[in-house]
């Protein structure tokens, strides 16, 4: 993985980057000594080099469990308890996955929506089918992931019994407490564990990432062999001219002060959707609090260059943009030669779609950065589970040190009770009696 901030020069200079690169040593030297905002969230920092192959191997059983004799393994859970496994199963997946003969089980997530379309056509497909369950909440009572569970365990002790069930149900929930564990030790389910120093957003080298993308197929030794060699490469004692997640963290700290309030990430691959999805949740819950924070979005390009490419080009310059880019392509398919030449390309006839591709990423990036939208660029050299591992863990990294730069608790989330306590009280809670008729007394008088 290579990191490339040239070009925001233009805006923010390499000595103004590296004026913040004592800031920056010093949050990343915070979190390795475990005296900052959020030290009780820290497990995630040392997660890849303390996994035993032992452990790995555990994940891989259970994997293979859930996947004997089954069509579909669902994933039951939302944010961080699903996002991390999504992002990576998606992008080492076939584009055309759906549409082609499954090699294995195929894993569908569930519990991330309270859409009642979602989960009565979900229930449609899996009529008939053979299915397992993973179901991950530290608590067992989030209620998005909670009531689909209620869903499919009915569904499933209906088709298989209450027996067969704990050879179909894996549970990842907390060690000692909450409603699920007493569940999961009630009805026999294996069990793995979500640490209580790993917060959900940062939990995709734990079993609540591990054990999903085992079930899609995937290499979770290299996964977490790559996070390792991101985990040397951004320690405490890594220089902050070679520490990348030290490096990004500053630059778009350095953009931020002077005014770029969000950051686009974008790429030029639509595998790697869902890996914004994950970062925007990342950097979105770590920063966004206290009033400050830089507002994460994305790209698919080139498809969005013809939508959203007009504001990012022409619009509001308090934008900054963040590129990954995949050096080299699975695939060879080339540009065939037109007699006729009606569209007039054949100057592209015998070129392959990522040359074409790379000049695109290219001529977009001096366009963006010509129209004041500086650009942070992420190299990757090809798409799999080692270079995921790594990118994955560099961006956990650069988030911790880079809210500490900011001044705020990267490791908590208090603005996401807000929303809760509105829908438990529309909903007659027991227990929300009194804000249930605050609430009423404001939408109805």
């Amino acid at each position: 993985m290579k990191l490339d901030i040239t070009r925001i020069y233009n805006f923010a200079g390499l000595d103004q980057v590296k004026a913040l690169a004592p800031k920056a040593m010093e949050a990343n030297a915070s979190l390795h000594k475990g005296n900052g905002k959020g030290k009780d969230f820290l497990g995630w920092l040392t997660l890849p080099g303390d996994i035993s192959q032992a452990h790995l191997d555990e994940i891989k059983a259970a994997a293979a469990m859930l996947s004997d004799d089954t069509d579909y393994v669902i994933v039951i859970g939302i944010g961080g308890s699903y996002l991390g496994a999504k992002c990576v199963i998606e992008t080492l997946s076939h584009n055309f996955a759906a549409l082609m003969p499954a090699k294995g089980p195929r894993v569908i997530f569930a519990g991330q929506t309270i859409s009642e379309e979602y989960i009565g056509e979900l229930l449609e497909v899996v009529k008939g089918k053979k299915i397992s369950c993973v179901v991950i909440s530290k608590s067992g009572t989030t209620t998005e992931p909670a009531i689909a569970f209620r869903v499919f365990k009915e569904f499933m002790e209906n088709a298989y019994g209450k027996e067969a069930c704990k050879k179909r149900i894996v549970a990842i929930t907390d060690a000692k407490r909450g409603a699920l564990r007493t569940m999961a030790d009630q009805e026999g389910y294996k069990t793995f564990i979500i640490p209580d120093n790993v917060g959900g957003r940062f939990s995709v080298l734990t079993p609540v990432g591990l054990l999903p993308i085992a079930c899609a197929g995937l290499d979770i030794d290299a996964f977490v062999a790559g996070a390792k060699e991101m985990q040397d490469a951004t320690g405490a004692d890594v220089p902050f001219e070679q520490n990348p997640s030290a490096v990004y963290a500053a630059a778009r700290n350095v953009l931020y002060a002077q005014g770029k309030k969000i950051e686009i990430l974008a790429n030029y691959n639509p595998k790697l959707h869902y890996i914004a999805e994950w970062w925007k949740q990342l950097y979105g819950e770590s920063e966004g609090k206290d009033g400050l924070g830089i507002f994460p979005a994305s790209v698919d390009f080139s498809a969005d260059l013809h939508s959203m490419g007009q504001y990012i080009q022409d619009g509001e310059r308090h934008l900054m943009e963040t590129v990954i880019s995949v050096a080299k392509a699975e695939k060879e398919v080339r540009i065939p030669n037109e007699d006729q030449n009606l569209d007039g390309l054949n100057f592209l006839a015998g070129k392959r779609f990522e040359e074409i591709n790379a000049m695109a990423e290219l001529g977009t990036m001096l366009a963006h950065v010509d129209g004041g939208v500086p650009n942070i660029r992420i190299e990757l050299s090809c798409l799999n589970e080692n270079t995921l591992g790594m990118l994955l863990y560099f961006f956990e990294k650069a988030c911790g040190i880079s809210g500490y730069i900011l001044g705020v608790n990267p490791f908590d989330q208090p603005g996401v009770e807000a929303y809760k306590k509105n829908m438990f009280a529309l909903l007659n809670k027991p227990g929300y009696e009194k804000e249930s008729a605050e609430i009423q007394k404001r939408l109805f008088s």
